[in-house]
């Protein structure tokens, strides 16, 4: 006779698909991503967002202060993914990272593909990894890579 303590299990994956549209501010990060160009936006007080926002964080004020900065930058922090799931933009282990890019004063979160964790870092320079024909999206920076020292 089977034991009926035995709790039962089954997988479930919970999420949440939707569509949206993205306006004019992030419509423009996206066209410049397409361009393999990354824009970001200056408040008032001097800080460059990016991504840029539509509206100061502090103030609330409107922004439309464009700043082109590098596609390259520092790991501000960062956490390992042993087991990429299907919809994660690398196929192995890579880290979720905050970057601060080159002429930004925010972070951006994106993935990493340092190869091994031993390789990941704060404080680690990155470089973006392009997208062979880019679309204007986020996924056309497919990932950051550590720049050779």
């Amino acid at each position: 006779m089977p034991d009926s303590s035995a709790a039962l299990t089954a997988p479930h994956v919970l999420e949440y698909p939707y569509t949206r549209s993205v306006g004019p501010v992030l419509g423009r990060f996206f066209a410049g991503l397409r361009e393999r160009r990354i824009e970001g936006i200056r408040t008032k007080s001097g800080r460059v967002l990016v991504p840029p926002q539509e509206y100061d964080p502090d103030t609330a004020e409107s922004l439309d202060d464009w700043v082109v900065v590098g596609d390259a930058g520092v790991v501000t922090t960062w956490a390992w993914v042993h087991e990429p799931r299907k919809h994660h933009p690398v196929d192995r282990p890579f880290a979720f990272a905050l970057v601060r890019l080159d002429g930004a004063d925010s972070a951006m979160l994106h993935a990493v593909d340092a190869g091994d964790e031993s390789r990941m870092s704060t404080g680690m320079r990155v470089r973006a990894r392009w997208r062979d024909e880019t679309q204007g999206d986020i996924h056309d920076i497919v990932c950051f890579e550590p720049e050779a020292s």
